[in-house]
């Protein structure tokens, strides 16, 4: 029978009497619980997928919707400057929380991603009353978003 190592340390200790026992097996109870933390098989790179991070997919969904409004509302224009600062501001915040530029390209060129921002845009969209057959929808809504300076409509501006 093998005998663990916490035992050969209380068996070492009390050869030097009992007033050692306690410090021994403290160690060793000490020693084995590091060797577990430390030996536990965790990722590398244990991060949510930056979809799951709400203060960088959020943003991009904001602009994503801004220039869908944009694009189809001719009154109304986006305010590229700004969503392009952000982008790389958001693209930094992802570097800070580990993400490489690769994980980063990954996810916004990603074609999942994309149809995942869009339906959710177009579900916006669809409840705020907005349809592709009449434009005046997309400028009423972003003359809305612009008057309440939302997160959508701080990425819009009416000509």
């Amino acid at each position: 029978m093998t005998r663990s190592f916490a035992y050969h340390a209380a068996m070492r200790a009390e050869c030097r009497g009992p007033a050692n026992l306690r410090g021994s097996v403290l160690g060793a109870v000490t020693l084995i619980a590091a060797i577990c933390v430390f030996a536990s098989p965790v990722p590398a790179d244990a991060k949510p997928p930056l979809r799951d991070v709400k203060e960088i997919d959020n943003e991009l969904y904001y602009i994503a919707v801004a220039n869908e409004i944009s694009e189809v509302c001719p009154s109304i224009s986006g305010r590229r400057l700004k969503a392009i600062g952000v982008m790389w501001d958001l693209r930094s915040k992802a570097n800070k929380l580990g993400y490489s530029d690769k994980e980063i390209r990954a996810y916004v060129e990603s074609d999942s991603e994309k149809d995942r921002m869009r339906s959710k845009g177009e579900a916006y969209l669809a409840q705020n009353g907005v349809s592709y057959d009449n434009p005046t929808t997309f400028c009423a809504l972003g003359q809305k978003e612009i008057e309440r300076n939302s997160a959508i409509g701080v990425y819009l501006r009416a000509n």
